[in-house]
């Protein structure tokens, strides 16, 4: 039962936006990459959701479980959003490092008005 409790006191639960789609995260500038417009204000959205719950940087290997819920019913790849999500979240302070995560888990719940993501990261 104390495992438990330990184990609950490290996960971190979080809601977030549907991430932009890695086909739409990256913008070509001459020969420059950056990331896009949509792909700065999803940064800024995560890194302002992380600061308000006040996230610490978790240390060490990491699981981490996706649940995606897009804004409709429209055809999309799940394995295209978790770029920007990792990315975003590693950037708010989520954690030091994506090299991190040992175990990724991804999965695409029914449509949400707007989208949302569902993250749950615990250190392993």
């Amino acid at each position: 039962r104390r495992d438990a409790a330990v184990e609950a006191l490290a996960m971190v639960e979080l809601e977030l936006p549907y991430p932009p789609s890695v086909n739409h995260y990256w913008r070509r500038v001459g020969a420059r990459t950056l990331i896009s417009r949509g792909g700065r204000a999803f940064r800024t959205a995560v890194c302002s959701l992380l600061a308000a719950r006040r996230v610490r940087p978790l240390e060490g290997a990491l699981e981490i479980e996706i649940r995606v819920h897009p804004p409709d019913r429209r055809r999309r790849d799940v394995d295209n959003v978790q770029k920007a999500l990792l990315d975003a979240m590693q950037h708010g302070g989520a954690y030091l490092d994506d090299s991190q995560i040992v175990r990724l888990t991804i999965e695409k719940g029914e449509p949400f008005a707007g989208g949302k993501t569902i993250v749950r990261l615990r250190p392993m």
